[in-house]
């Protein structure tokens, strides 16, 4: 059943997508961060359906699981276009876009593929299984990108404050995600407790954290990179 951490977590996390996507058109910088303002504002709209679900049917209701794997999927595939428009702006000046949408999309429909061939044998509940199968795979290659993306940051020694927080900010989400999945297969029989609340936490994390950079942190700003980050020695 749900607390009142659950609800908390929950107002915190809506409140500042709706924050962000306001903040963006006040700045006049939504289409700037056009794929970021969308997926806040789809994570608001879910959460408000996930809400409305909860009232009508329960939380315990095949209703709810349904509603909450299958738009988890979707907030996963709509997040790697955010990933993907990080990777434009890194490698931007080398002029390798049209390779970083094509690896990607490969990447994607590659994940896709394995996670129908996981559950191709059983044709029971394929959909849903597939759903979930490809949650995890898509969570995965989120959490690569995201390494890849803050290794080449320090590799190219890029500078931009607003730039690098943004990919902070998502490496602590993925990392979060990514160590909850595992620990959960690790241990699929073990009531874990402190696993409850990290699904909550995080989405409540990175609307905040996304939040004070676009606020806190101007378009001009630069970081200072230290030579060890920088791979110096």
């Amino acid at each position: 059943m749900l607390c009142w951490g659950d609800y908390f977590f929950w107002v915190v996390g809506f409140l500042f997508e709706i924050y962000i996507v306001v903040f963006s058109i006040f700045r006049r910088e939504f289409f700037r961060y056009f794929p970021v303002n969308f997926y806040m504002m789809c994570a608001a709209l879910v959460e408000t359906g996930a809400y409305a679900c909860i009232r009508r049917f329960g939380f315990a209701s095949t209703h709810y699981a349904y509603y909450y794997y299958y738009t988890d999927s979707l907030l996963t595939i709509v997040m790697l276009t955010v990933i993907i428009q990080l990777y434009l702006e890194v490698f931007k000046e080398m002029r390798v876009s049209r390779y970083v949408k094509g690896a990607a999309l490969i990447v994607i429909v590659a994940a896709g593929l394995v996670s129908y061939a996981l559950v191709h044998q059983n044709m029971s509940q394929l959909t849903s299984r597939f759903v979930l199968s490809l949650t995890r795979n898509l969570n995965f290659v989120g959490v690569v990108f995201t390494y890849i993306l803050w290794g080449a940051i320090v590799k190219l020694r890029e500078t931009r404050a607003r730039l690098v927080q943004l990919i902070l900010a998502l490496g602590v989400f993925y990392s979060g995600t990514a160590v909850t999945y595992a620990l959960r297969n690790l241990f699929p029989a073990t009531e874990m407790r402190v696993l409850r609340w990290v699904p909550p936490l995080l989405g409540a994390w990175l609307p905040l954290a996304w939040a004070y950079t676009f606020t806190r942190v101007p378009e001009d700003a630069r970081v200072i990179t230290s030579p060890v980050m920088a791979g110096e020695r």
